[in-house]
């Protein structure tokens, strides 16, 4: 089965992180206090609409522009590997990990327990994906990652920084593609997650992560906030 090829977790070569400079300031992001999800296969996949707001989602995707992106690609399946073809960033900065969290992520977790562990925040190695037209990420399925201290992840947050729009413009800017799809064992589709701006999308990983890929973009630009839920 193909692994995400995520090397930073590991401290791959691929892992091309980035110090954080002060110069590049992360948004504010505001509490949220009445954040609802939407299950789609029970709390192990759910959907938060509005986690971002559409201006906090704008200012993330500019403060990553400035701070530039590398190609991410893969070994292929044939090495064990996901084909991966997309642009990234890795940042470490429990920081902005914790804002994240406490902006009312953290309510969302409150009845989940994972091998009897409960979430208590997210890993500070947040992640930046750029997928332009064409791009993709192929079947895979995500690792749960030992941070010590009994801390694991258990959890991958993706947060839409780009995506459909209702509203449409004459230069419209809305993305077309890019769906994040997830796989039962036999190959059908669980879900098909089509990205809106601004939008949280939680699903479990490691033992019980289900087989999963991001369809190529066909129209505009994909941005992507990622990080990880860890349980302790």
């Amino acid at each position: 089965m193909a692994r995400n090829g995520e090397e930073e977790k590991r401290g791959g070569k691929k892992s091309n992180k980035k110090n954080w400079n002060p110069q590049h300031q992360w948004p504010p992001i505001k509490p949220k206090s009445h954040l609802r999800s939407t299950l789609l296969k029970s709390d192990h996949l759910f959907t938060v609409e509005n986690f971002f707001s559409a201006a906090e989602s704008k200012a993330f995707v500019q403060v990553a522009e400035s701070m530039g992106f590398g190609h991410q690609g893969s070994l292929g399946p044939s090495k064990g590997e996901a084909f991966r073809d997309n642009d990234r960033i890795s940042v470490e900065d429990p920081l902005l990990a914790h804002a994240i969290w406490e902006s009312g992520l953290h309510s969302l977790f409150h009845n989940i327990r994972v091998h009897g562990k409960v979430a208590v925040g997210l890993n500070p190695n947040i992640r930046f994906y750029r997928y332009k037209v064409g791009q993709r990420f192929g079947r895979h399925i995500d690792e749960s990652v030992d941070l010590g201290g009994g801390r694991t992840t258990q959890y991958t947050l993706l947060i839409y920084l780009t995506g459909s729009l209702i509203s449409k413009t004459k230069n419209d800017q809305s993305l077309v593609g890019g769906e994040t799809v997830f796989y039962n064992h036999r190959g059908g589709v669980v879900a098909e997650v089509a990205p809106v701006e601004g939008m949280a999308l939680l699903h479990i990983h490691g033992y019980n992560c289900m087989l999963h890929e991001a369809r190529a973009v066909t129209k505009n630009v994909k941005y992507v906030l990622r990080s990880d839920v860890v349980f302790a």
